[in-house]
């Protein structure tokens, strides 16, 4: 089954928790803090696999999970970090985060990989918190939480040439010609239903890819047929070959069916219509074909090639004239830099620390990343481990903002699921 775009969660794992223990030996007086760090949690990766060609594995695992790392014990021991979680998928593979709209990673190189979501690292034991004015401290931290990600994994295929065209114009019998792809073909429409790639040779031993894609009709790029599907499969190419029936057997004006697929590329992306193209007037031993070839030059002015698929002429031709825009044509990103800046530039934006409001009941709600982590490493086990979460709120400010706001002595406050009363 071909599968080229799936939606996904993916949980890296938490860091371990720090242990909080003390040395307790015998003829080792004033022992101290013996508290060892927490392991790093599951890194969430994503890793191009040559073997793969479609996105069916991620389709029935939608949410990915990393382990959590390993708590620190006493001794010092700390705990091992967590294996990183693996997931493997096709070249070009395009990862987006759905909450930002960034463009995650873009792998399209054999050995490309990516770090989607990072693990959390290890909280820290009572050991790393010793300082002269504690030398024994009995609070430890646990583990940051690992991240938390939503996104959009789209396989656009890597093909140097694509084929585009209505349905049954003999787009798959042009690339099961000139390259050993073995896709369906049949007198009916739609029997191609998933891209087929073919590896193609010329004449002076020059081989790129070639890509068939179903057949575009009307409306496609708004979601008729099967073409907004697959429509972003032909981003990449290099060079868009579009065939057309040119003796008109369907009863179609092979004119306003080059128009039509024109205005689908245009109106799914403008930098579609911007590739450059070639016309491949398929079918041209048949009747008529002739008479519309002479009408359509007057009306189009991009190189044609006159081939008969089925009987395997002029396709050396094409295949020759392929090669040579193959080679002038430079690869270029698929995202440029300036689409991508906007997004950079969000992503490493300065976030407030937290935010405060209100609920009807009066009750304080305090809420952002930064407070949260906070939350959830504090261990509250010890009078030492509250001591410390209450000084780094007021060291972030939020008493005197609870204050400015109007906040009463006996207010209640909370922090995710934790109740407190407020005290100035």
């Amino acid at each position: 089954m071909f599968i080229d775009e799936v939606a996904i969660e993916v949980h890296a794992g938490n860091g371990g928790d720090g242990c909080c223990a003390f040395r307790r030996e015998k003829f080792v007086p004033m022992g101290g803090p013996y508290g060892g760090n927490g392991g790093r949690g599951s890194n969430i990766i994503f890793k191009v696999d040559e073997g793969l060609h479609t996105l069916l594995d991620l389709r029935y695992n939608r949410i990915i999970k990393g382990k959590k790392g390993e708590n620190g014990t006493g001794k010092n021991c700390n705990g091992k970090n967590s294996e990183d979680i693996v997931i493997r998928v096709p070249q070009g593979t395009v990862i987006t985060d759905t909450d930002t709209n960034l463009i995650v990673a873009d792998l399209k190189q054999k050995d490309d990989s990516v770090i989607v979501a990072y693990g959390g690292r290890g909280g820290r034991g009572n050991t790393a918190f010793k300082t002269q004015s504690n030398p024994a401290p009995n609070f430890s931290e646990n583990g940051e939480p690992g991240e938390v990600k939503y996104l959009k994994v789209e396989l656009k295929m890597l093909a140097d040439v694509g084929l585009v065209g209505l349905p049954s114009v003999g787009k798959s019998t042009i690339i099961s010609q000139v390259s050993k792809a073995k896709p369906k073909i049949a007198a009916y429409h739609f029997t191609t239903l998933t891209p087929n790639l073919g590896v193609c040779k010329d004449k002076l031993g020059r081989s790129f890819v070639m890509a068939d894609l179903p057949g575009l009709i009307e409306g496609a790029s708004h979601g008729e047929g099967l073409g907004d599907r697959f429509l972003r499969h032909i981003e990449r190419t290099k060079v868009i070959a579009h065939v057309v029936d040119m003796s008109g057997s369907e009863g179609r004006n092979p004119y306003q069916d080059y128009v039509i697929i024109q205005q689908e590329l245009e109106q799914f992306s403008k930098k579609l219509i911007d590739k450059p193209q070639i016309i491949i007037a398929n079918k041209m031993d048949l009747p008529s074909a002739k008479e519309n070839l002479t009408e359509f030059k007057k009306k189009v002015h991009v190189p044609i090639y006159e081939v008969s698929a089925m009987n395997q002429e002029g396709l050396d031709e094409v295949l020759i004239a392929l090669g040579d825009l193959v080679d002038q044509i430079k690869d270029t990103p698929l995202y440029e830099e300036d689409q991508l800046e906007g997004h950079v530039l969000y992503k490493f934006q300065k976030e407030q620390p937290y935010v405060i409001t209100r609920e009807d009941n009066g009750t304080w709600v305090l809420s952002g990343d930064e407070l949260e982590k906070l939350f959830r490493m504090t261990k509250f086990t010890t009078e030492e481990g509250i001591l410390r979460f209450t000084r780094r709120l007021r060291k972030m400010g939020v008493d005197e903002k609870l204050e400015e706001l109007g906040a009463q002595e006996g207010d209640i406050v909370r922090i995710l699921d934790f109740e407190f009363e407020y005290r100035k």
